[in-house]
């Protein structure tokens, strides 16, 4: 009888709580993340951090530290707290109450998945959720698919990507934010009860204002070397938001789709899958975080993220819009001579009936104009093989002028109201074109698809972007689909880039957006490289980068060498000071050659040939922040590690100059101490003069613990230095 009385018992407990919670964990290298659910229940978060082994889960509840949060809050059933998804039923419904219906830990081609299957209790509506670790990397993702299994459509007013739990403890946040030409500003803040909200409202330049992509930190203020770390970006190319709810003894991230003005229809039997969050921890300071997002990146978050990239000069500051064929010739022959492999020519180079002479018109009118360019592309591709390079060209594919044939014979292709005046943008007539529309779509599709077809030869493009999206309505979508334009504007030139790169799998395509316009990993997948700024000026370029640095490799920002005065600043730096700048990231040129003095082509072509060395180094290797500029210490300093940490490649500045200013030892965090290294000046000013360090040999204990006296090196205002460390 008692024996029944049990069974009894136990019947009716698993009949109210469903069976007991399993914990299912996914694991890299050194990370680890816990989710605890129960099919008929519920899922929910446990653990995200230094990678543990099943048999010491149960510690996690033994020291009270698990979170137990739901893996996606509804709303509707309890308001309380920020959460992840709000719909709407047919019926006016506002609540969502899911329960667990399926739970599989499975592959696919580049990682582990933990799948769970949710379904409402009351209405036909799925939702899978997905936790993935990526192969190789310390680098997690979350995301989920929404199905409407209804016969009427559901709103979804909220679909955010995650809500994931964070310990409270003395945190800090670190973002980037920033303007045209003063993109990837570093913010760093501590993390208050309330709540921090990075939103982003810029549409198609997304990389402006807030990006999305957060560190926060769990020990005090943000260390690059020490300290417990989390880091998220989300892969998206439209508006986003971020929020850091903060209370007492609670912290979440939501993060996802930005809400605003972005209601999303879901037909009977659509499903919407929300954009992907990559996540990361570290127990070695933002530098851990960022080396395991760039590791990540050259395998899985970027094009061709296994090749070097080229050294290029592109002719946007050397003659603006006043290309021709002679000059483009000669830019040509002055980089060839100088050791560059590509040469790029921007605007000014297309256009008909309407010359692109300014930045007033000819956008959408992609022919050559041949009285700049009488031998077409075909002559330009003959001046590059003459000379030995690759040739690249210029594109603004998703925009028109007002003043263009394209606007003349489809005015309807332009997002605009009916009934309001047009508002127009850079030169007074920029307009969007809307890639809501399939038809708009294959004509920018069509624009890549013309040139490579016609020109094979054309190994790189420069992708660019100058407007926000501007009257917001769509003449394609129907009344009650115009809430969706910012979604389905990104969804429509993610389906144009992902046709080209089926269909041209090996150009080198650059995005740019005004500059760092786009700096986004929802972009990088289609993209080698972005370009960071057009602020080329390399005093505010170490701002610029180091912001940049840490969620994106150096491998994508494109960095360039300009002329003196600066074209933005009007700064006058030392041409050496500019290379060493350039070179810690994808080095390249942005200036008129033949305007250079012999001293300088002679300094150029040795810096290029040094950077050829280092490129492996620089491009793929480690990065180790060591001074940083927003520090405002007279020194700024830097370094990459190749894997084995045999090569090492420094590169310090002098930020500010006074007599006898103390200028603290360079401590050298990523060396590998039980070696002995022996430094190389890469880029002396006269080749048979190099810096004081040059030929001296270190141990790796001194370098890391000691570090490097640079009073006597870095002795001149806007000196700077780049030294190459080679394992004896």
């Amino acid at each position: 009888m008692r024996k029944k009385v049990l069974l009894f018992a136990l019947s009716l407990l698993l009949t109210f709580t469903g069976v007991a919670a399993e914990n299912y964990v996914l694991s890299s290298n050194n990370t680890s993340l816990v989710i605890s659910a129960n099919k008929d229940g519920n899922a929910n978060y446990k653990y995200f951090g230094p990678r543990i082994e099943k048999s010491e889960i149960g510690g996690i509840d033994g020291a009270r530290i698990g979170t137990n949060q739901a893996t996606y809050p509804t709303f509707g059933l309890h308001s309380l707290s920020e959460k992840a998804i709000v719909t709407q039923m047919a019926d006016g419904n506002l609540s969502l109450d899911l329960t667990v219906t399926d739970i599989q830990q499975t592959t696919d081609d580049n990682g582990q998945l933990l799948v769970i299957t949710f379904k409402d209790k009351v209405y036909p509506f799925v939702m899978k959720q997905y936790f993935k670790v990526y192969n190789g990397t310390d680098v997690f993702s979350t995301w989920v698919d929404l199905e409407n299994q209804d016969k009427k459509a559901i709103s979804l007013l909220r679909y955010y990507s995650a809500c994931v739990p964070l310990q409270r403890g003395n945190n800090y946040s670190s973002h980037l934010e920033g303007y045209w030409a003063n993109e990837g500003g570093l913010y760093e803040q501590p993390v208050n009860n309330g709540q921090i909200v990075l939103s982003n409202k810029e549409q198609t330049c997304i990389g402006r204002g807030v990006s999305s992509s957060i560190m926060v930190t769990f020990d005090g203020v943000p260390q690059e070397s020490t300290g417990r770390v989390f880091g998220a970006s989300l892969r998206w190319t439209g508006n986003h938001k971020l929020i850091l709810n903060a209370r007492d003894n609670a912290l979440t991230l939501l993060a996802g789709i930005n809400d605003d003005a972005a209601t999303y229809t879901l037909e009977s039997k659509d499903v919407f899958t929300t954009p992907e969050l990559i996540m990361a921890y570290s127990t070695e300071g933002k530098g851990g975080v960022s080396r395991a997002f760039h590791r990540w990146a050259l395998k899985y978050g970027l094009m061709h993220g296994d090749k070097l990239r080229d050294i290029l000069l592109n002719s946007w500051e050397g003659v603006y819009m006043n290309v021709n064929q002679p000059v483009m010739d000669q830019m040509m022959a002055d980089i060839s001579a100088l050791g560059g492999e590509l040469f790029v020519m921007d605007d000014g180079w297309f256009g008909d009936k309407y010359p692109r002479d300014t930045d007033k018109s000819s956008l959408g009118d992609w022919v050559v104009n041949k009285k700049k360019l009488p031998e077409g592309i075909e002559g330009l591709v003959a001046s590059a093989k003459k000379h030995g390079v690759k040739f690249g060209i210029w594109i603004e594919p998703e925009m028109s002028n007002t003043k263009s044939e394209l606007f003349e014979n489809h005015p309807e292709w332009i997002l605009q109201h009916k009934n309001r005046p047009l508002t127009q943008g850079r030169g007074g007539t920029q307009v969007v074109l809307d890639l809501t529309n399939p038809k708009v779509q294959d004509y920018v599709f069509s624009i890549t698809d013309n040139l490579l077809t016609k020109h094979p030869e054309i190994a790189y493009i420069k992708w660019d972007n100058n407007a926000e999206i501007m009257n917001y309505n769509s003449l394609y979508l129907p009344a009650n689909r115009q809430q969706e334009l910012n979604v389905r504007y990104q969804m429509g030139i993610q389906k144009v880039l992902k046709r080209i790169r089926d269909k041209y799998k090996d150009v080198v395509i650059q995005l740019c957006a005004g500059g760092g316009g786009r700096v986004s990993y929802g972009f990088l997948p289609y993209f080698d490289e972005f370009w960071t700024s057009d602020n080329t000026d390399a005093m505010q370029r170490l701002f610029i980068q180091w912001g940049d640095t840490h969620f994106f490799p150096a491998k994508a920002m494109a960095s360039h060498v300009s002329a003196s005065p600066n074209h933005q600043t009007h700064r006058t730096l030392p041409l050496k000071f500019r290379f060493d700048v350039a070179m810690t990231g994808r080095l390249g040129m942005e200036l008129q050659p033949k305007d250079m003095k012999p001293e300088e082509k002679e300094f150029s072509k040795r810096s290029i040939a040094a950077y050829k060395e280092i490129r492996p180094i620089v491009q793929e290797g480690d990065l180790y922040r060591l001074v940083s500029p927003y520090e405002r210490k007279p020194i700024t300093a830097l370094m990459y590690a190749n894997a084995d940490k045999s090569k090492i490649v420094v590169f310090a500045y002098r930020m500010e100059y006074l007599h006898s200013q103390k200028i603290e030892p360079l401590l050298l965090t990523g060396v590998d101490e039980n070696k002995k290294y022996l430094i190389k000046d890469l880029t002396p000013w006269e080749a048979d003069k190099p810096n004081n360090l040059n030929g001296k040999t270190v141990s790796g204990k001194i370098l890391k613990y000691m570090g490097l006296g640079l009073g006597q090196t870095l002795n001149r205002p806007e000196s700077s230095m780049a030294i190459e460390l080679i394992a004896q």
